[in-house]
C-alpha cells in the first residue's frame, strides 16, 4: 500500500480520525488503577462460569464487584 493509499484508508474510518489541538487542551491523564492480589474462595461453579466466557475472567469478575460496589454507595 503506497502512503496515500493508508491515509485515506485512515481518514476513511470514523474510529481512527486526526485528533486537534482542541482535543489535547481537553485530553487528561489518567493513570490505571492499580490491581492488587489476592486469594479468595469462590463456589466452584461460579468460577467455572466465569472461566468459560473466556480469556480475561478475571477482569470480569472484578468489573462485576466494582458495579455492585457501585450500586451500593
Amino acid at each position: 500500500m503506497t502512503e496515500e493509499e493508508l491515509v485515506r484508508n485512515a481518514l476513511a474510518d470514523p474510529d481512527a480520525q486526526p485528533t486537534d489541538e482542541a482535543f489535547w487542551r481537553e485530553a487528561e491523564v489518567r493513570q490505571p488503577v492499580r490491581k492488587v492480589s489476592v486469594s479468595m474462595k469462590l463456589d466452584a461453579d461460579v468460577l467455572e462460569w466465569f472461566k468459560a466466557q473466556g480469556k480475561g475472567y478475571q477482569n470480569r469478575i472484578n468489573a462485576v464487584l466494582k458495579a455492585y460496589k457501585e450500586a451500593h454507595r
